[in-house]
């Protein structure tokens, strides 16, 4: 990147960034774009879900009476079905539980540690567990590992996905290794969705360890950005037709949908790990909130609801994500000192900026009013080796603060690009 970079132009920049960035300082703005939250106008969207069931209406046909225990071992049936589609996961493959799906990515690794998972000859427990983490990638997948005890192994996300050669190479010849992370969607927080060809790769790879596990965490699904909308194959075809079924634990949840606490998640998976899954589930809990599943029926009413649904959202999401192409491509483009995705979906821009400097501009950002996502934060350990990657997270803040936000970041990277190739 630098060896391109016109220092001429990065000097005048910097001198008419530095007194924009008094300004900024001065000004006691308060500004947070750190975590890719729904703003206020989405969560309005589903407002109608507090009022989907009415007294008396709490019985299905499948299942009877919700209000009880029992009745409903996978959840309600009825939202299998309609979700089923979105997640490319056959209904009967399909498990609804309460609100979080990071809480089943927790469960099911810890699970690991003491139940055999189907295809093994043992539990973790007393090994030596190491996950791959494609990097940039999310940073509580990483948590979850670190609170288990799972050493990390990173590897590289290319524009199709993690760098495939480098994980069949590694799965192949060390036996530790249980699994790997992947959003394969709209990837947090570089936006790609994994090519076919790497979807296959991954489905019919050798592995060393016979309980190894892809960890298909489907957030982004539904949550287009553009009316051009990615497609992504189907894990768990790809894993049948290899002959290895087992493979693939999908993940999914509406906490971006209707309510962050208040929706509903999804495991998904072959019928030999769905009854682990469900064996380990019965320990844990009486069964998820049928009530809630079925007012998330109600409300949605079938599949097309869910994608009509989704469509608002986008309406809300695009022009944040238009605001930061244009702000970052005004300002940073002619200098040449950064680049970054323009995603068709999911919650993040990724900013990769003059590497050395990403710390730096996180600092003076907040020195000025402004909250960015730790640098490092992508990846493991919170360690970026190269210093480079920002994750933007435009959804929450309204238009005026991101557009603020924006100038301040902006200016921010001009600096800390001119103090490390001018002041050098």
């Amino acid at each position: 990147m630098t060896d391109s970079i016109d220092r001429e132009a990065l000097a005048a920049a910097r001198e008419s960034a530095r007194p924009r960035y008094e300004e900024f300082s001065s000004s006691g703005l308060k500004l947070d774009i750190t975590r890719g939250k729904p703003c206020t106008a989405q969560l309005d969207l589903a407002e109608d879900l507090l009022v989907a069931l009415k007294p008396g209406d709490h019985s299905t046909e499948a299942e009877g009476d919700l209000r009880n225990y029992g009745g409903a071992a996978k959840g309600v049936l009825a939202l299998r079905e309609m979700f089923s589609p979105l997640v490319d996961v056959p209904a009967d493959q399909l498990v609804a539980r309460d609100n979080s799906s990071l809480s089943l990515m927790h469960f099911c690794v810890a699970s690991s540690f003491f139940r055999a998972l189907p295809g093994g000859e043992k539990p973790w427990a007393g090994e030596e567990v190491v996950f791959l983490a494609p990097a940039p990638g999310y940073d509580r997948h990483f948590s979850v590992c670190e609170e288990l005890g799972v050493q990390l192994r990173t590897v590289a996300m290319t524009p199709e996905g993690p760098d495939m050669d480098e994980v069949e190479r590694l799965v192949a010849e060390d036996a530790r290794i249980k699994g790997i992370w992947c959003v394969p969607k709209y990837s947090n927080p570089t936006g790609i969705t994994f090519s076919d060809e790497v979807v296959r790769r991954l489905a019919e790879m050798p592995t060393a360890a016979p309980d190894f596990r892809i960890y298909w965490d489907n957030a982004y699904a539904i949550h287009h950005v553009r009316a051009q909308h990615d497609r992504l194959a189907s894990i768990l075809d790809a894993c049948a037709k290899a002959g290895n079924e087992d493979r693939a634990f999908v993940f999914a949840s509406t906490s971006k949908v209707t309510f962050a606490g208040g929706g509903v998640s999804f495991f998904g998976s072959s019928q030999a790990n769905v009854a682990w899954f469900l064996a380990r589930d019965s320990m844990r809990s009486i069964g998820p909130d049928k009530v809630n599943q079925l007012r998330h029926v109600r409300f949605f009413g079938d599949t097309a609801g869910v994608e009509a649904h989704m469509e608002k959202h986008r309406e809300i999401l695009e022009p944040k994500f238009d605001a930061v192409a244009t702000a970052l491509d005004a300002d940073l483009t002619p200098l040449g000192i950064a680049s970054w995705s323009d995603p068709n979906g999911g919650y993040f821009v990724s900013l990769d900026v003059v590497p050395g400097t990403a710390r730096r501009i996180v600092q003076l950002a907040k020195d000025a009013g402004v909250a960015l996502t730790p640098a490092g934060a992508t990846f493991p350990g919170g360690d970026d080796p190269e210093d480079r990657n920002i994750r933007i997270a435009p959804s929450y803040p309204t238009t005026e603060e991101l557009d603020t936000a924006l100038q301040v970041l902006t200016t921010c990277v001009i600096l800390a690009a001119g103090e490390a190739l001018l002041d050098a």
